[in-house]
């Protein structure tokens, strides 16, 4: 007996001791908190004088001065969001924790922007999170000094992340940002893509294993990453069919389809904006996936502006050429090589054909397994590149990207471009055709808590995605996505890809991916004021345009007998449409952080978050070198052809080369015999410079027809201090003015009558 109650005695002290010490190395995991900001805005002063340097360089143009060009960010993560904490680990080569806090003080001291928004994954922000983040945008505008004209305006958002596993279900990301912060004037709780009960193969409890895993490579944040599954996975989703201001306080909302994200914000009935993002990035989009089946359910009163450019590259152009053809049925096939475009299901026939030779087989079976290689390709979608097991990303050579595009995204998605989306229209109401018209805007999509960090091009492994390999690690994706190498030699017979145990992070091709990784670009409006209600109101207008990261200035209008009319206005004429372009190019930096930096964040700080270069503008400004003028005539008809509506670009007019800023006039002499209606942007492109990533962010080696014959990727397998640069040309894009014309519009009216008197 007494063996019995020393044994039991003894079991409980090994229990106890180790609970203890489970406590002591926080195996259980710390929350994510928020961290400390700095407590004082930009010095008066600083922010004064870059309104006056603004004004005298719109004098020297001839804009007008009632309005203030301000620059902002509508799209950044901290570590709480699910990939920004991962990408943050140790073992991915980060940094650690990267709070709100963090993006306040860097959009503040670092990029000194003039607003910015939060935009963490709704997925996986729990009631807990959303509160802090809540908590943590109150005290970012807290400290920014008198709110009629402050340094730095903040808006509250999320992010909702819908990935789908086909074109015909797979509607992309968007982000949600609110007017207000304040009780009454906020959701109570952000508003998920998909259920927690539904994410499969994402989010969940690590075993003991994974958590011993996650500790061993990662030290006390990889058992802090564990709790955060933890407190996901613990969470409830809300029922469904409750209006949303009676659902419980501790649930978890979603909306699976953009329609059912827009009813559920028309209930809330609070101002804000819903902004489509990374549109042709191919890493999670479907080949095939087009936007037309998105424009019945368009909600134009939210979803009015679209983001053109981020640190994922460019979404804006529509090529000749398709990734994929699609038939009537929904049934894929690969095409063949056209326009200086390499299909990657194309490309894995051509490996396999070739391999297939190699290993002794005849030429018959050969092209037998390339047809075949093809179509699994295809039928893997995202995961088409693990079909092949041995080939390393250089075999992929440049296919699936888009050969003349500037910094295009990654796997371009053709018909989920910008100038696609414009182009195409729902004639479901003859009468009433419904359409796109989005104002434009850029911004980073960053995941390290730094809103607006295009303003240098330095610390590719912070300042982009696109890490590299850590020092003493084979690559900065090692552990979270799925390698292009997993047999030892390339194999000589495509392999249907199941998906079955792998999480849907590792379909994602790094490696070559990593190469399109950029520092992001920027929203501009053109305010009334610096306050939060002026630049609201100027998103409302769709008086907004994009940057790739530069603070270029832009001004497009068009002339009316009236005076004139901004950027993102819709007018109706049937004469002669003229429009007036006005451009400045952004400022040459300087090295190093302005000492109101230093001092505010001091020297520690400005090297952890800002990595020791801030936004540091010189007095000089770089030459615009040309105004390309972009026309795009809509879709007359449901089968009209695309083919010559997209005039890219339709002008181009020069402009001077000492930095003195750009002034053009033209019009449209074809506009009023068309009889259709047109839309025009512009493109303000400054002198070439070094970018990360820039222009051959594969590096392409091509042979003397031109075609691209070998690769050296600067990525995921890049030593992580190789900032990758390369030339290429800074732009800005404005949003469109759109030119309804007359006679079309009364044809449509016409039209409809017709067909109400015939019902």
């Amino acid at each position: 007996m007494a063996k019995r109650i020393g044994k039991i005695l003894g079991l409980l002290v090994v229990v106890l001791t180790a609970g203890v010490f489970a406590i002591a190395m926080d195996w259980f995991g710390r929350p994510e908190v928020d961290g400390q900001r700095a407590e004082d805005p930009r010095p008066a002063s600083v922010v004064a004088a870059q309104s006056q340097n603004q004004l005298a360089t719109a004098a020297n143009v001839g804009a007008p001065p009632s309005k203030q060009v301000l620059f902002g960010d509508f799209h950044v993560h901290t570590t709480f969001s699910f990939d920004a904490f991962m990408m943050n680990l140790p073992m991915a080569g980060g940094a650690g924790s990267r709070p709100p806090s963090d993006a306040c003080d860097f959009a503040r001291y670092c990029s000194g922007l003039d607003f910015w928004s939060i935009n963490d994954h709704a997925e996986n922000l729990t009631p807990a999170l959303w509160a802090k983040t809540v908590e943590s945008v109150r005290q970012c505008n807290a400290v920014a000094g008198d709110p009629s004209n402050p340094d730095l305006v903040t808006y509250l958002g999320w992010e909702w992340s819908h990935i789908g596993t086909t074109p015909d279900n797979h509607y992309g990301h968007k982000n949600v940002v609110l007017l207000g912060t304040e009780e009454g004037s906020i959701p109570t709780r952000p508003i998920s893509s998909q259920p927690i009960s539904g994410m499969a193969g994402g989010i969940d409890f690590p075993p003991v294993v994974a958590r011993l895993g996650l500790w061993a490579a990662n030290g006390r944040r990889g058992l802090d990453f564990a709790r955060f599954l933890q407190e996901v996975a613990d969470s409830s989703d809300c029922p469904d069919g409750v209006p949303v201001r009676e659902l419980p306080t501790d649930c978890i909302e979603s909306a699976t389809t953009p329609e059912a994200l827009f009813a559920k914000l028309d209930d809330w009935g609070l101002p804000s904006v819903v902004i489509p993002h990374g549109t042709a990035w191919g890493m999670y989009t479907p080949a095939g996936s087009d936007w037309r089946k998105q424009l019945p359910g368009h909600d134009p009163g939210r979803q009015t502006l679209v983001e053109i450019y981020s640190g994922h590259g460019s979404s804006e152009r529509l090529p000749k050429w398709r990734e994929v053809e699609v038939a009537e049925d929904g049934s894929q096939h690969c095409p063949e090589p056209s326009h200086g475009y390499l299909p990657s299901c194309w490309r894995a026939g051509e490996l396999i054909e070739a391999r297939c030779l190699e290993v002794g087989e005849s030429a018959e079976e050969c092209r037998a397994r390339a047809i075949t290689a093809r179509q699994n390709y295809l039928t893997s979608r995202q995961a088409g590149w693990k079909t092949l097991p041995g080939f390393a990303a250089n075999d992929w050579l440049d296919s699936g990207q888009d050969p003349d595009g500037f910094q295009p995204a990654f796997n371009f998605r053709p018909r989920s471009s910008v100038q696609y989306m414009l182009a195409i229209r729902d004639f479901s109401n003859p009468g009433a055709p419904k359409r796109f018209d989005f104002g434009f805007l850029g911004s980073s999509d960053n995941h390290m808590a730094s809103p607006g960090t295009g303003y240098k091009e330095f610390a590719r492994g912070e300042m982009t995605e696109g890490r590299g390999r850590a020092p003493g690690r084979p690559s900065a994706s090692s552990g979270f996505f799925g390698s292009s190498s997993d047999a030892d030699e390339p194999v000589a017979e495509s392999v249907p890809y199941d998906p079955a145990g792998e999480s849907p992070l590792q379909l994602f091709e790094m490696e070559r991916a990593s190469a399109y990784f950029v520092t992001g670009g920027l929203v501009a409006v053109h305010s009334e004021g610096r306050d939060r209600n002026s630049i609201w109101d100027a998103l409302q207008r769709k008086e907004t345009y994009a940057t790739s990261g530069r603070r270029t200035l832009l001004w497009f209008d068009l002339l009316t007998p009236e005076g004139s009319a901004p950027m993102g206005s819709t007018v109706r004429a049937d004469g002669l449409p003229r429009f007036r372009v006005r451009a400045a190019g952004s400022f040459e930096q300087k090295p190093g952080c302005p000492e109101y930096s230093i001092e505010a964040l001091g020297a520690e700080r400005v090297a952890s978050i800002c990595h020791g270069e801030c936004y540091n503008p010189g007095e000089a400004r770089r030459p615009i070198t040309r105004i390309e003028v972009v026309r795009i005539r809509p879709q007359i008809s449901e089968n009209e052809p695309l083919d010559g509506l997209v005039e890219d670009p339709w002008r181009t007019f020069p402009c001077p080369a000492d930095g003195s800023g750009c002034v053009i006039e033209f019009a449209d002499t074809e506009f009023g015999a068309s009889g259709r209606d047109a839309v025009y942007y512009v493109r303000a492109i400054e002198a070439q410079a070094p970018l990360i990533h820039g222009d051959n962010p594969l590096g392409c080696r091509e042979d003397e027809s031109g075609e691209c014959v070998a690769i050296e990727p600067c990525g995921a397998l890049t030593p992580q201090g190789d900032d990758c640069l390369s030339g290429a040309e800074p732009r800005a894009w404005s949003s469109p003015i759109y030119v309804d014309h007359a006679s079309a519009t009364e044809s449509a009216l016409a039209s409809a009558r017709g067909m109400a008197g015939a019902r």
